[in-house]
């Protein structure tokens, strides 16, 4: 059976309040129920479906240069990605929180993607719908 969703991803955090705060503050996820794990952690809902879950340090971490929490080598993840509304808001927001971010427009789809970096230097895609594109000023792929 070919798969139907994504499910969730998983970070293995340095700071777990201050990732799960920007992931709610800044991408506009919620905190939800998550099981009583054995390790501290939070699932956060898009649309009331957990898409994302944070691990905190677990005492059978490894603590490197890096800090508790340090990266499983599982790969070459380059960035998550959302579908977003309100653009304006979400470039003021990220400005008013000094967060830099890149900002292109998806050739012959004129779609508008923000990106910047979360709290682990993860690759944050937000995207939105031609209908918020400007015409005027934008940099990146056009």
């Amino acid at each position: 059976m070919p798969a139907q969703s994504l499910n969730h991803y998983t970070i293995r955090v340095r700071d777990l309040e201050r990732t799960k705060d920007f992931y709610c503050d800044i991408v506009g996820l919620t905190t939800g129920d998550r099981p009583p794990l054995p390790f501290p952690g939070y699932w956060l809902y898009c649309g009331g479906v957990p898409v994302v879950h944070l691990i905190g340090y677990r005492a059978e971490d490894p603590v490197i240069d890096d800090g508790p929490s340090a990266p499983a080598s599982t790969g070459r993840l380059d960035h998550i990605a959302f579908s977003c509304t309100g653009l304006k808001q979400m470039r003021s927001d990220l400005d008013a929180r000094g967060i830099r971010f890149d900002e292109r427009v998806l050739p012959r789809l004129n779609m508008t993607q923000l990106f910047y970096l979360d709290p682990d230097g993860i690759s944050v895609e937000c995207n939105f719908d031609a209908q918020e594109t400007e015409t005027t000023g934008m940099k990146g792929y056009r």
